[in-house]
């Protein structure tokens, strides 16, 4: 048997408990798809971050339970709280290599910034009826780019906001964001997952690269702080720019190991 380590990190919180739970996994050379799919199924967190350093380059991979995704916040601030504070990597910014093309994390103070492409969501004209019926509460606008976005007049009606997943899980969609205007910051957000053990995702990076250019069109602002109402709940500090957004959070690590693979 080898062993291979991993650490678990709460991101976008600076308290344990906190924020959102990813498993992080530095490999020297990739492992085969269907046991970095294993892994991340025994993991049981919403990701599982795999990540391999070739040069100054970090290439980095993301797995649910379930299956494989494009782009994931959480865990990649995660594997950049690994990089910077385990590895102790002399550099002030990470440069990584994901199937969503170039991601960079920056130290700023105590801040990680992640910069990701902007995913600005187009407006739904013949909304599923799954998705109208997936909530107590009907929204005042729907839009989608990878994930459903629903728009609510307020914050409190995101809170009040309970799902049916009987309905939910006949979309076909990876996720679904419902969101408003603060009361105490510029935006707030749930996320939650069909067809997933997951259900409600506590603090969604990538869902922010969607949230970010919507909300910067609606409040006609580039700098924006941002709240996930989830029960662990999270803090965001969001830029937009250009074409690609800036997303900002703490990380903590709560836990490090060893896990084993027959050689």
């Amino acid at each position: 048997m080898k062993a291979y380590p991993i650490y678990q990190v709460d991101a976008f919180t600076d308290t344990l408990f906190g924020g959102n739970p990813a498993a992080v996994c530095p490999l020297q050379a990739w492992l085969p798809d269907y046991i970095m799919q294993q892994l991340a199924m025994e993991n049981n967190l919403s990701e599982t971050a795999f990540f391999v350093q070739k040069g100054d380059i970090f290439e980095i991979r993301w797995f649910t339970p379930e299956m494989e995704i494009d782009l994931a916040g959480h865990p990649t601030l995660a594997t950049a709280h690994i990089i910077f504070n385990i590895l102790q990597t002399a550099t002030q910014t990470i440069h990584f290599e994901s199937k969503s093309g170039a991601l960079w994390v920056e130290k700023n103070h105590d801040l990680l910034v992640m910069n990701f492409p902007a995913r600005m969501p187009n407006k739904v004209t013949e909304i599923p009826e799954g998705l109208m019926d997936g909530f107590n509460i009907k929204p005042l606008e729907v839009w989608k780019s990878r994930d459903f976005l629903l728009i609510y007049p307020d914050e409190d009606t995101v809170l009040s906001l309970v799902p049916n997943f009987h309905q939910l899980n006949t979309l076909n969609t990876l996720g679904i964001i419902v969101s408003a205007q603060g009361k105490h910051c510029d935006f707030v957000s749930r996320f939650f997952v069909p067809n997933s053990v997951i259900g409600e995702d506590p603090v969604t990076g990538s869902a922010h690269a969607t949230l970010i250019p919507f909300w910067h069109h609606k409040l006609n602002k580039n700098n924006m702080v941002a709240q996930q109402l989830s029960k662990r709940g999270g803090k965001l500090w969001c830029e937009m720019k250009n074409d690609r957004v800036n997303i900002a959070g703490k990380a903590i690590l709560y836990m490090k190991g060893e896990y084993y693979l027959p050689t």
